[in-house]
């Protein structure tokens, strides 16, 4: 048996609207590893941090972090093997129909950016194991986890596969995933590949699903 372990996050919101507070694309991010050393080491900085009297919180989270603290997670992320998979969605650009419910907007991501990847991350392997970051409260989570293992009967059969939804705060892997994503939201949003520039040998695919679309609908 050969598991491939996929961590994900997504950057961006819901809102469909033009406003500065609202994400101009809605991305789904996934960090594919073979194994999950890179979690110890992300644990191993932390906890050096703090030695050190560097300000970090109970978890590593990009939007939230200072860049000093942003630098060594980073630059730790540079030395580490893994790949990187974002599928973008320019969200002006969703029909109405796709985004009725935030639920269904956000199972039409899963669902193509599975689809484009699911059979790549399972080659030579017989197992996947995805570990999402959870949204929003305990009760609402059941909204999104629903549509994830949806995706995966559709895009990845005859295979053993298992999910799980925990808070960022539960396991390392999902921070990876966090920062990665953020630094892929930088750069479609604001331009900046700062960050982006130090993991971009690990993209193995940046999908803009809608880029040859020309229709924006707000």
């Amino acid at each position: 048996m050969v598991r491939a372990h996929v961590f994900s996050d997504e950057a961006g919101c819901f809102a469909f609207t033009r406003s500065a507070r609202a994400s101009r694309y809605f991305i789904v991010c996934t960090v594919a590893l073979d194994d999950c050393g890179i979690g110890n080491s992300l644990q191993a900085l932390r906890r050096d941090m703090i030695w050190r009297g560097v300000p970090v919180r109970e978890e590593f989270h990009a939007t939230e972090d200072r860049n000093e603290v942003r630098e060594e997670v980073y630059a730790l992320l540079s030395r580490h093997d893994f790949r990187i998979d974002a599928t973008l969605l320019e969200k002006s650009k969703a029909q109405p129909q796709t985004r009725q419910t935030n639920d269904r907007f956000y199972r039409y991501a899963w669902y193509y950016h599975f689809k484009h990847i699911g059979p790549q991350l399972l080659q030579g392997r017989t197992e996947l194991m995805i570990t999402a970051a959870s949204i929003g409260t305990k009760k609402g989570q059941a909204v999104y986890t629903a549509p994830v293992n949806e995706v995966l009967q559709q895009t990845v059969q005859r295979q053993q596969w298992r999910t799980f939804f925990p808070r960022a705060v539960a396991d390392p892997c999902l921070q990876v995933a966090d920062y990665c994503a953020w630094a892929i939201q930088r750069k479609w949003e604001k331009g900046e590949t700062r960050w982006y520039d130090m993991i971009s040998d690990k993209v193995g695919s940046e999908f803009d699903l809608w880029r040859n679309g020309t229709t924006h609908y707000y």
